[in-house]
């Protein structure tokens, strides 16, 4: 049912030491203020330090209070302790001056992260930096807990997370020896790449000499494939993750899935038996597990019933506890199917997906125009109804105008005048585009691969080479073979290929990039790809001969997203690595699906 891993499979480094880095790290600062203290925590980063350090080590550490910090000054009961404060960025300095106001005086500390910001000298304020960058969600998935690095870098073009990423990379290194095959591809990955390597050079010897224990790593561009982000998931994770959204690892299930009046948080990863059997399903075949499953803890319930006193003191000390856990995990997940199937039944799904593969495959567009119209006059969802038009932009390299400017003015009557800025910002991001009048493809890819190529395309900035990028998507899918021509019907069941996450209808672009890459080492017979792609001269390869490599290592790969990745590119290359023999391990800015993306995006904060 789930795929387990080959017999072969190559075993997987242990990250946990990741965490204890970072706890003990954190430790050591709040330490640097002696005696009782009150912590003041930036909201978005609540959920990374419940997952490093839970309530009780800040206890044992005399943090006294915690408080949540959103835009305005929480103030502490206690006029003379000192206060840590853990942001991000900067707004909760206001805290400092609203003590001044009050007349108060004490110490502050405040600790930044990933990265310090200097505030200058300030007597009793202090500054530290809680370099925490990587967060283990699961065995195979790292994540750096940065969803704003989408917009700041893919829309604004500012570049302050590439030296996060470079350490983070080098800390990686560090502890699980040099990488040494390396593949990346776009702008933001070539950079993050080149600062990494430099950090190497500068650090020389660290990691001489040690074996390598991942073979391979492949950085990846969220832009270089806005198509999957973009497109509904069918995987049973990445459902959870559009219905419920699952933060930080955890997703907070309420009454509806629970029945009773309480919600519930449930902490998703290998270790729930039953979640790990079905995250990566299409979702059509999780409810029939899910019965069976259910019928065979029934029939393992039932045996009590013939035993003797000491087969059942047996089954009592030794089974029972783990039944009545998966008993739990089992009625969670039950729960969650039967509130997914309601929302799907009355959003009907079965039309949108329709709606969606034909996009992908470039039938019926008219058909599918007009459904984005009749989403939009029915005021579904602002989020959904931008998703939609993005979707169909970047399939068709750009609306043509008189459908732009159609779908733009239908939206901002329906939904509000005030959505007006977030189409310029999909449009700079090249999400929502609109074709130049007369622009054939072909003299749009000549002006752009001339751009491309010129030297001096180097001084344009990230966004405006997004306006001059087409996305090309149906030449890519043809090249690709991105759309798998089936016979008869696509066996959900017995996947045969990468596309059973997308029903059979579509194979990532992102995995079969990488599919592709692997397959040849290199980059070498892709030169088409990359040129549809805008990524002449951001296609890179570096290999270095690597004797200490074991085969071992040689199979297990780091992918590198960097602006997110979904649960379906996940669960795909999971598949990819199961049926070739290779392990994938994630790394991610944030785990991201098609709402974050528009959000992101969006100037109309939900």
């Amino acid at each position: 049912m789930a795929f387990p891993h080959r017999p072969d499979a190559p075993e997987l480094p242990d990250f946990s030491m990741l965490k204890r880095l970072a706890r003990d790290q954190l430790i050591y600062l709040l330490e640097q203020l002696p005696g009782k203290k009150d912590l003041f925590i930036e909201a978005d980063l609540m959920s990374p330090l419940d997952r490093i350090a839970n309530v009780s080590i800040l206890k044992q550490h005399e943090v006294d209070k915690l408080y949540k910090v959103e835009n305005k000054p929480a103030l502490s009961s206690n006029e003379q302790w000192p206060m840590a404060f853990w942001v991000a960025f900067l707004p909760s300095v206001g805290l400092v001056n609203a003590d001044k106001l009050a007349g108060r005086t004490r110490k502050y500390k405040v600790i930044f992260s990933p990265q310090k910001v200097s505030l200058g000298p300030g007597g009793n304020v202090s500054c530290d930096e809680w370099a925490f960058s990587l967060l283990p969600l699961d065995v195979d998935l790292l994540s750096m807990e940065l969803p704003e690095f989408f917009r700041d870098y893919f829309l604004e073009g500012d570049q302050r997370w590439i030296n996060t990423v470079a350490q983070a990379l080098h800390l990686l290194s560090t502890l699980y020896g040099p990488f040494p095959n390396c593949y990346g591809i776009g702008r933001c990955s070539k950079m993050s790449y080149e600062l990494w390597r430099k950090l190497e050079e500068e650090e020389d010897g660290e990691t001489k000499g040690r074996r390598p224990e991942i073979g391979h790593i492949f950085l990846l561009d969220r832009d270089v494939d806005f198509v999957t982000a973009l497109c509904s998931q069918v995987v049973y994770e990445g459902l959870v993750d559009d219905t419920f959204r699952i933060k930080c690892g955890s997703v907070d299930f309420g009454p509806e899935v629970t029945s009773s009046d309480r919600s519930l948080k449930v902490l998703l990863n290998a270790e729930d038996k039953v979640f790990s059997e079905i995250r990566n399903e299409h979702f059509s075949n999780v409810f029939g597990f899910l019965s069976q499953k259910a019928r065979n803890l029934q029939a393992q319930y039932d045996r009590r019933r013939g035993m003797d006193i000491k087969q059942m003191k047996n089954f009592v000390s030794q089974e029972l506890k783990g039944l009545k856990q998966e008993h739990r995990l089992l009625s969670v997940h039950i729960g969650a199917c039967e509130s997914i199937m309601k929302k799907k039944t009355k959003q009907d799904f079965q039309e949108l997906i329709k709606t969606e593969h034909a996009l992908l495959e470039g039938f019926n567009i008219r058909e599918s125009t007009s459904y984005i119209e009749e989403h939009i006059d029915r005021q579904v969802s602002p989020i959904e109804s931008l998703r939609l038009m993005c979707l169909l932009s970047i399939t068709e390299n750009g609306l043509i105008p008189k459908d732009y400017r159609s779908l733009k003015t239908q939206y901002l009557q329906s939904y509000g005048p005030e959505h007006l800025l977030t189409f310029s910002n999909l449009r700079r991001a090249g999400l929502l585009t609109e074709q130049a009048p007369g622009d054939t493809l072909t003299a749009v890819e000549s002006k752009v691969s001339k751009l491309v190529t010129d030297k001096a395309a180097g001084k344009i900035t990230d966004a405006f080479s997004s306006l001059a990028k087409k996305s090309n998507f149906r030449a890519l899918s043809k090249k690709l073979n991105l759309i798998p021509r089936v016979d008869g019907e696509y066996d959900l069941k017995v996947p045969r290929d990468m596309a059973y996450v997308f029903s059979g209808a579509y194979v990532p672009l992102s995995c079969r990039l990488i599919e592709q890459v692997l397959e040849r080492r290199s980059w070498q017979g892709l030169d088409e790809v990359v040129r549809l792609l805008n990524c002449g001269e951001l296609a890179f390869t570096d290999m270095t001969k690597e004797d200490k490599a074991s085969s071992e290592s040689l199979r297990l790969i780091l992918v590198v997203f960097l602006g997110g990745c979904t649960f379906s590119e996940i669960s795909a290359l999971r598949f990819l690595g199961r049926e070739k023999g290779y392990r994938f391990i994630f790394l991610t800015t944030a785990v991201t699906n098609s709402a974050r993306l528009m959000e992101a995006m969006s100037e109309v904060k939900a």
